[in-house]
């Protein structure tokens, strides 16, 4: 059975659990994040260990389900927790869920994770939205040969195509609106990927800063490029769950990062589900 098959056996499962349609709208929780999902209405709970070929989560802060209902009034689709190229997975692994995402009809996920703050204005459970990112993982899930296929959306599937707005630009501005609504403003950052699983060196995150990045994250670039792939809007939104090495007196730890992100859940939960109804109403108007 070919990756495509996979993809599309795996989509049909999904389907009928959740009965058709499927949401046109995702969102994927990162590390410390996963009690969003207590928000969804309605909630069809789907353990990735019963979907075919899907890849299953071994880092602590990320349960390993699908979670589908509604949150602000509009379906919705949530990945709690995602898996890593340092668990040992592969990059095909790694972006195999977005992958059915795309098969399923998605047109806008939003990605989230818990980053290290490079910015020296950035406090721990600050919430950043990415305007662009930098890969130094040092692979791209799009090596070897192209599936057309994966162009559920007309225009996609390409060869090579456009990374200018990897994240949506008027996803961005819905979600700077909403979260105004909710009381904060929501800066923009540029989110640097690393392979991990180490945490950065103080001298690392000065080369970093000297090329411009202000987040950095082991993840979300590699379901980035596939989404854009696939022709899926992409909103990406950080949460500042340390401040870099070298940026703080104490030394980083992933109980720091789960810690934080527990914390900021409702500040996300309540943005989201102002933000979710917005993004829903895009999808409709374009169609």
């Amino acid at each position: 059975m070919t990756y495509y098959d996979q993809v599309i056996e795996a989509a049909a499962f999904l389907r009928s659990k959740m009965g058709s349609p499927a949401p046109r709208i995702a969102v994927v929780l990162g590390s410390g994040l996963g009690a969003v999902a207590q928000a969804v209405a309605s909630p069809v709970i789907v353990p990735y260990s019963q979907i075919p070929h899907f890849p299953q989560s071994t880092v602590e802060g990320h349960s390993g389900q699908i979670v589908a209902g509604s949150l602000g009034g509009a379906p919705i689709l949530i990945l709690q927790g995602r898996v890593h190229f340092y668990e040992g997975y592969s990059p095909l692994q790694v972006t195999f869920p977005v992958r059915v995402l795309g098969a399923l009809g998605v047109g806008a996920v939003v990605l989230t994770n818990a980053a290290g703050g490079i910015a020296p204005d950035y406090h721990p459970g600050q919430l950043v939205l990415l305007s662009g990112h930098i890969n130094l993982m040092g692979w791209n899930p799009l090596t070897g040969p192209n599936e057309a296929r994966f162009g559920f959306r007309p225009g996609a599937g390409l060869r090579f195509f456009d990374m200018t707005e990897a994240y949506s630009k008027p996803l961005r501005e819905l979600a700077k609106a909403a979260a105004l609504e909710e009381g904060f403003v929501l800066e923009e950052g540029v989110y640097l990927a690393t392979p991990g699983p180490s945490f950065e060196t103080p001298a690392e995150i000065r080369a970093f800063q000297a090329i411009g990045a202000t987040l950095v994250g082991m993840s979300t670039v590699p379901e980035t490029i596939v989404a854009r792939h696939m022709g899926i809007d992409v909103l990406g939104l950080s949460c500042v769950t340390n401040l870099a090495a070298g940026l703080s007196a104490t030394p980083l730890s992933h109980e720091e990062v789960n810690e934080t992100g527990r914390k900021v859940e409702g500040r996300l939960t309540a943005l989201l589900e102002r933000l979710t109804p917005r993004i829903a109403a895009r999808i409709e108007a374009e169609r």
